[in-house]
């Protein structure tokens, strides 16, 4: 039997939780999943909206970007754009904007930045840009020259698209170019050389050398989650290694005491080869959220969903389990909190690369909306920035030890 669902509204307090979105697996090609008596559930509890057209710091920026959606380029000015991974700050978030405008070579005048967002999922539905920080490298840490003299990093420098923050404030970034982790302080500057796993390189790896790439461009750590200890990092590459069956994804453990990988947590498998990861936040320390999509947006799309993954491989098939928790192409909108009330309200983004736990029955989900390019909302009309929560009526029995890590939050800065 269904849970009656919490509709009170939950919106971004000191406590750190917020509305949630929940959804039923029913559309896109998508099965419900047998839940004890009943079917899982999900549903939209909130929605909040950042404009498409929403700039920052006046520095030029998108000389080589490709104007799209009637926008054209240059801008004037940096675009706030491109979130990669989500993380509670205080009352606020934190977001991670990735590359910049979708490939190394167009992307040298992006500041890469972590972006601070008051989400407002309930009142006044709108997300605001509070501040945040740049990524930046005075002590040459990094093994090349970066695209800047002032050693800002710029989307041609770094891919990051994933981070978390750790005890002492300082963060470790998931990127793709390498792939890599990279280890920054609480202003964003670069402490370490960055960590590649071994035999893994994509063809913009700065230490490629000539040599044949093990991944494709792009495809390296788009989603990583903190373990419970608080130490322990959980990143996961978007797309197949070389030699691994084409549907398949690593998941490695990285110690950060140490600075060294330790294994395979688990390997993933995806439900069509070419769909990609887009986040992924832990429960316990056996189970993980993730978000897979294929690569489509608008109506073309087919699968955006929200899988769990129990990485013990009950069933022994060498793969994490794994099952549906959320069709983020079709959540009912019973209140009509984002606009649909009475049908379902979709998700329909190219790429979906945000997600966190806020309590044992909502997650936030926000879409990277890769400005000016993508328009899965609306037929030529650049993507906002948008996060819904999601209620589910299972309880996710995260752990309480996660449950604090989720929403200490360092505040402002």
């Amino acid at each position: 039997m269904r849970r009656p669902s919490r509709r009170a509204a939950l919106t971004l307090s000191a406590a750190g939780l917020l509305a949630a979105v929940a959804v039923p697996a029913v559309a896109a090609g998508l099965t419900p999943v047998p839940q004890g008596n009943g079917t899982q559930q999900a549903e939209v509890v909130g929605r909040s909206v950042l404009p498409s057209a929403t700039f920052g710091e006046q520095i030029p920026s998108g000389a080589l970007a490709s104007p799209a959606n009637g926008v054209t380029t240059p801008f004037a000015a940096q675009p706030v754009q491109g979130f990669s991974g989500l993380i509670k700050d205080g009352d606020d978030w934190l977001v991670l904007e990735d590359n910049g405008y979708g490939t190394k070579a167009n992307s040298a005048d992006f500041l890469l930045r972590a972006v601070r967002l008051h989400i407002d999922t309930t009142t006044q539905k709108s997300t605001v840009v509070e501040g945040g920080f740049s990524l930046s490298d005075p002590d040459r840490k990094l093994p090349f020259t970066p695209v800047r003299s002032d050693r800002r990093l710029t989307g041609a420098d770094l891919d990051p698209e994933s981070f978390q923050r750790m005890a002492d404030g300082t963060f470790w970034i998931g990127e793709e170019f390498g792939p890599s982790l990279v280890h920054v302080d609480a202003t964003g500057k670069v402490l370490a050389a960055p960590v590649q796993p071994e035999g893994v390189r994509s063809p913009d790896a700065w230490d490629l050398g000539g040599a044949t790439p093990t991944l494709s461009s792009s495809k390296g750590f788009e989603g990583m989650a903190l373990g419970v200890d608080g130490h322990t990092l959980y990143p996961m590459l978007e797309g197949a290694v070389v030699g691994d069956d084409p549907a398949t994804r690593r998941m490695y453990s990285f110690d950060t005491n140490t600075g060294k990988y330790t294994g395979l947590k688990a390997k993933v498998r995806f439900e069509v080869a070419g769909d990609s990861l887009g986040d992924m936040v832990a429960l316990d320390v056996n189970r993980f959220l993730i978000l897979e999509r294929d690569n489509n947006q608008g109506p073309a799309s087919q699968l955006k969903a929200v899988y769990l993954l129990d990485t013990r491989d009950i069933d022994r098939d060498g793969y994490a389990d794994k099952r549906l928790l959320v069709n983020l192409m079709a959540m009912p909108d019973p209140q009509g909190v984002a606009g649909t009330k009475g049908a379902f309200f979709t998700f329909p983004f190219v790429t979906i690369e945000q997600i966190a736990v806020l309590d044992d029955h909502h997650v936030i989900v926000g879409n990277d909306n890769n400005y000016p390019g993508s328009n899965g909302r609306t037929a030529g009309v650049p993507d906002d920035n948008e996060h819904v929560v999601v209620q589910v009526d299972e309880d996710l029995h995260v752990d309480p030890a996660l449950a604090s890590i989720n929403t200490r939050g360092a505040g402002r800065r």
